[in-house]
């Protein structure tokens, strides 16, 4: 089984949940899809025990001693990353146009290295997760392949724990198409709301389980009410409602799960989510 923790803005708890949860089912399966910003392997002190790049696509490149300056690869560029006859890999979008137009031959796509992918092994399972660099794109695909790295450690059918992005976008695709079950962690806001709302609908689409838990649902009842009725009205599955916990943050200034925390009342909330959530399985 495969569940993955999602959020529809950054900042709800949603590294604070998957991490909890995969620290109380014991012997799982951890993948950092939230590849922009990954921080799950920040609570552990594993060993990285394989390490890869990642191709994640093309940019163009001007071979100097080939180039007569003509100016065509400018024109055709409708990204403007071609200035002086340099390409700026910042803003080149890998389209390919400036190659069929040059007469010389000059220009060619070349693959990019926009990542470095890890295995590190734990004490108990492993995290497949990844490092980006500055500026590279292709996230979408990362999130696949980190998901497909993961799987070949998966000898026994353990449970898998993903932690998502935050928002909709490729690497929320790519982190929930295919998966068991979603668990959208959301809080009680204004755009907490409209952001679930969306994260919601994208589910649906495709047609993937969704459960929904409330975290710190007590710093505004009123806004976790309505919460509670839209998850009522999409026939989705409340598993939690998770109090505000001042540990919390002391869990995370000291890099330790919060499982390590039991005096946490935010703790004793997501074990009772746990269970509730093991119930639909």
């Amino acid at each position: 089984m495969e569940l993955v923790v999602v959020s529809g803005k950054g900042g709800t708890g949603k590294t604070t949940i998957a991490t909890a949860l995969a620290e109380i089912a014991k012997d799982v399966i951890r993948i950092d899809c939230d590849v922009d910003a990954p921080n799950l392997y920040m609570f552990y002190k594993g060993k990285d025990i394989e390490k890869k790049g990642f191709i994640g696509g093309k940019k163009a490149s001007i071979n100097e001693s080939m180039c007569k300056k003509c100016g065509k690869c400018e024109t055709v560029c409708k990204f403007q990353a071609i200035i002086d006859f340099k390409v700026d890999l910042f803003e080149c979008e890998g389209c390919g146009a400036c190659t069929l137009v040059c007469p010389h031959n000059a220009v060619e796509l070349k693959d990019q290295n926009v990542a470095n992918t890890f295995i590190t092994e734990l004490d108990k399972g492993i995290i497949s997760r990844s490092e980006m660099k500055i500026g590279a794109d292709g996230s979408g695909k990362l999130v696949n392949y980190l998901r497909k790295n993961g799987k070949k450690f998966n000898c026994n059918n353990k449970l898998t724990i993903v932690d998502g992005s935050p928002g909709i976008g490729c690497p929320v695709i790519s982190s929930v198409a295919g998966s068991d079950a979603v668990l959208v962690v959301t809080e009680p806001t204004k755009s907490g709301l409209e952001d679930l709302t969306r994260v919601v609908n994208l589910c649906k689409h495709f047609e993937i389980f969704t459960m929904v838990c409330i975290n710190k649902y007590d710093i505004n009842e009123e806004i976790a009410k309505k919460i509670e009725n839209f998850v009522f009205l999409e026939n989705l599955e409340l598993v939690g409602k998770i109090p505000y916990d001042d540990t919390v943050m002391k869990s995370i200034n000291e890099l330790k799960p919060i499982t390590f925390y039991k005096e946490s009342m935010a703790e004793k909330a997501i074990e009772d989510m746990w269970n509730t959530i093991k119930s639909f399985f």
